[in-house]
């Protein structure tokens, strides 16, 4: 990856911008609208959102106010998990399009897996939300859909359905690699993108990546997001600083060392949220 409009290809055939802007977190109203419009303005044309963020309208303000064509921007937006299930979904979704307002979304995500520890039934939650999503693609209405937060165990089901899964959207950073669900993703050609690539923000501070970016000119910041793409994982960053914004966008001058990303992903567990997709109460 060369510049932050180089793309993954997904696995059919669409293809998704190698660095996507995060918005989780980011306070609805004017922040998010300058966020997004700040965000598109230093390049990012890959803006990832999500109805549970609270924020999709102000993202939809920012990506309007921003008069780029929309054939150049790629949006992501999630159901979440109140709203998971075949008629659910179908609500959620036009509902999300219209707090965007947009005509289409580029990809569309389950938010979080129905699990064994709140459903007896959570695979067929999963695959009759699959279901309504597959006939919005079928429609043209998403361009790609994928998920977010499924383990293996969670993949299964829908990898045996008509349309397989072309994103999983992970925790991912160093200190928390989730190296059986990325290794099960790429051996079935699903793209991994990465939430939380810096730990929100706890990874700033870890002294060894501090270090190691030091050698390259770099916060360490621009070295978490570099070593994912190197890692063959897209990563999501999220800032509501302008200045930031533009850093984490300045990724593609320099590349990491084979030894410095061995010790990176040889780092033990650290800086992850502790949420578990079988053991989250919401």
């Amino acid at each position: 990856m060369k510049k932050m409009t180089d793309t993954f290809k997904l696995n059919n055939g669409y293809e998704i911008p190698c660095v996507g802007f995060g918005t989780w977190q980011t306070p609805d109203g004017d922040t998010a609208i300058k966020a997004v419009s700040e965000a598109i303005r230093a390049g990012y044309c890959h803006i990832d959102t999500a109805a549970c963020y609270g924020n999709e309208t102000s993202v939809g303000k920012g990506i309007k106010v921003s008069c780029v064509e929309r054939s150049r921007l790629f949006v992501t937006g999630k159901v979440w998990n109140s709203d998971r299930g075949y008629g659910k979904t179908m609500v959620a979704f036009e509902k999300t399009m219209a707090d965007l307002e947009l005509d289409y979304l580029d990809l569309y995500l389950i938010h979080w897996p129905a699990s064994s520890t709140q459903f007896e039934d959570w695979e067929q939650i999963n695959l009759e939300t699959w279901r309504a999503m597959t006939e919005l693609y079928k429609a043209g209405r998403i361009k790609a859909i994928g998920v977010c937060n499924f383990l293996p165990h969670h993949l299964k089901a829908l990898m045996e359905t008509e349309v397989q899964p072309m994103v999983n959207q992970i925790e991912f950073h160093p200190g928390q690699m989730q190296e059986e669900t990325v290794s099960y993703c790429k051996d079935h050609n699903i793209i991994v993108e990465a939430w939380s690539p810096l730990g929100t923000g706890r990874m700033l501070s870890n002294e060894m990546l501090k270090s190691i970016a030091a050698k390259y000119g770099k916060s360490a910041a621009q070295l978490c997001i570099r070593w994912c793409l190197q890692n063959g994982i897209l990563p999501l960053p999220k800032s509501v600083t302008p200045s930031r914004i533009i850093e984490n966008a300045d990724v593609f001058d320099f590349e990491i060392t084979n030894e410095d990303m061995e010790a990176i992903n040889g780092m033990e567990y650290c800086g992850g949220s502790g949420l578990h997709p079988d053991k989250v109460d919401f």
